[in-house]
């Protein structure tokens, strides 16, 4: 499986717009498929020259062509592209964790740019961005009409210049407009502390290239200050996924050698395989970055923070801990992504790539949690009052052309929880308007005033935690063959 893996290339299971990298797959043989629809391709060439006849203003033959790619690769999933251009070199700019811009990850929704996640730290993070929001402007130019590239393209530019984002907020029901000062993004995609004498809190909001390295580095960093550790948090909150050896390297950092951490398995003989606790799994160079970590740091107690903003890496990291009884996963349900996005860079166009969905992937016990997500073995909720913005989130479930998990049926209690949760926030945020009253917000990770984080605190010096008591569990139903 190793020689089969570093062959391949480098996988990625982020989310949305998580950083992917490439892996080359074997081209098969034409006999070997169905034969094209003869029908549907002559549909296609009769589609194409009636556009380019009688379409009222002259159209590019290429960008008709490029348009009919781009639709064809994001009718399968959320979570396939086409890239090409600008789009290209930021997709891949993701993966080294450098860029210059705002700091957001995107994806299109109904023509419309919508943040996936801000990035922590950036200009756009600090400016108040958050996951969901649409934006409408960017400058002066409408947003509808633009395809990812050309939109990608505005908000770009040089380090020090503004640009001015018109935002549609959903779950307040507001537009705003925002100036941001584009500087360059060094994504920092690791941050810890020593909480008190004995714990430690480390952070991963994205799977990048760096992630591992830096990981194992703020470790050494938390066992200089405490050689003697009792208890880690390991805080995935909100982290969108990214690149796959990485999330198998971190779960190796705490399991057994050897230890499964997750399996895929999709139509080719390349995305069938079962990736473990080991070097040849997650090492790039061939040498073991885990190697320089005390021994402690596989048997330390450690609690695993989660939330509906966790996704695909993320959720292999809880998942592999969570079946090896090797963590305690705290928080709320996790997105539930539980597909692997593999690049095809061998496209006969430059600057090209093709992003597409080549496996499911399963946790060490065989399960998926594709459209379901990992469930926490102790609920928690975002504040001592609840998870007020919980409801709202989207995840897996609710996006369109999203991978079934066999026969789904709308979840009634969560369309009723979202319902309560928004009328709730108008009223907060009438209130607020009228000087009566502020709306919530919630405290920066990691900061004192962190619910979840301190009730895992409590959970590893064996306190009391708060448990939520309202949180239920987003069924689907399961697949009834496979």
């Amino acid at each position: 499986m190793g020689s089969k893996l570093k062959v391949a290339g480098w996988v990625a299971v982020g989310a949305v717009a998580g950083a992917l990298a490439t892996m080359q797959l074997q081209a098969t043989a034409r006999s070997a498929l169905s034969p094209l629809p003869l029908e549907d391709m002559q549909q296609l060439a009769a589609v194409f020259d009636l556009v380019k006849r009688s379409y009222v203003e002259p159209v590019d033959e290429k960008k008709l062509i490029r348009d009919a790619i781009g639709g064809m690769v994001s009718g399968l999933d959320p979570h396939s592209a086409y890239f090409e251009g600008q789009a290209y070199k930021e997709f891949h700019e993701g993966i080294s964790g450098k860029f210059t811009g705002v700091g957001i990850q995107i994806e299109m929704e109904d023509g419309l740019v919508k943040v996936v996640s801000p990035i922590e730290g950036s200009p756009a993070f600090r400016a108040g961005l958050q996951t969901g929001d649409l934006v409408t402007r960017i400058d002066d130019t409408a947003v509808k009409g633009l395809n990812m590239d050309q939109a990608i393209k505005r908000m770009r530019g040089p380090s020090g210049s503004k640009v001015l984002l018109t935002v549609y907020r959903k779950a307040e029901n507001r537009t705003f407009p925002v100036t941001i000062i584009r500087e360059e993004i060094k994504t920092k995609s690791v941050r810890s502390k020593v909480m008190e004498p004995g714990y430690a809190w480390i952070r991963v909001n994205q799977f990048q290239e760096p992630t591992l390295r830096d990981f194992v580095e703020q470790l050494k960093e938390i066992f200089r200050a405490e050689p003697n550790l009792k208890g880690l948090v390991l805080d995935l909150r909100n982290d969108p996924g990214g690149l796959l050896d990485s999330a198998v390297g971190i779960s190796a950092a705490f399991l057994p050698k050897d230890a499964v951490v997750v399996s895929t398995n999709g139509q080719i003989a390349e995305s069938r395989s079962v990736l473990k606790a080991s070097p040849m799994f997650y090492s790039r160079d061939g040498s073991d970055v885990l190697a320089g970590l005390p021994a402690l740091i596989k048997s330390v107690p450690v609690v695993v923070l989660v939330n509906e903003g966790s996704a695909s890496a993320s959720e292999i990291v809880a998942g592999a801990l969570k079946d090896h009884k090797r963590a305690i996963i705290m928080g709320s349900q996790t997105f539930g992504k539980g597909s692997v996005q593999s690049e095809m860079a061998r496209l006969p166009m430059p600057n090209t790539s093709l992003k597409i969905t080549t496996a499911r992937y399963y946790t060490p016990s065989g399960q998926s949690i594709q459209a379901k997500g990992i469930l926490p073995d102790v609920p928690v909720d975002e504040t001592a009052e609840g998870s007020p913005y919980a409801a709202l989130r989207m995840r897996e479930a609710d996006l369109d052309k999203h991978l079934n998990n066999g026969d789904e049926k709308k979840d009634a209690a969560r369309e009723k929880a979202r319902e309560e949760a928004l009328k709730k926030l108008e009223e907060a945020n009438a209130k607020a308007k009228d000087g009566k009253e502020k709306v919530l917000r919630l405290p920066e990770y990691g900061a004192p005033e962190d619910f979840p984080l301190q009730q895992a605190l409590n959970r590893l010096k064996g306190k009391p935690v708060v448990a939520s008591k309202t949180q239920i569990e987003r069924k689907v139903e399961e697949p009834k063959s496979n």
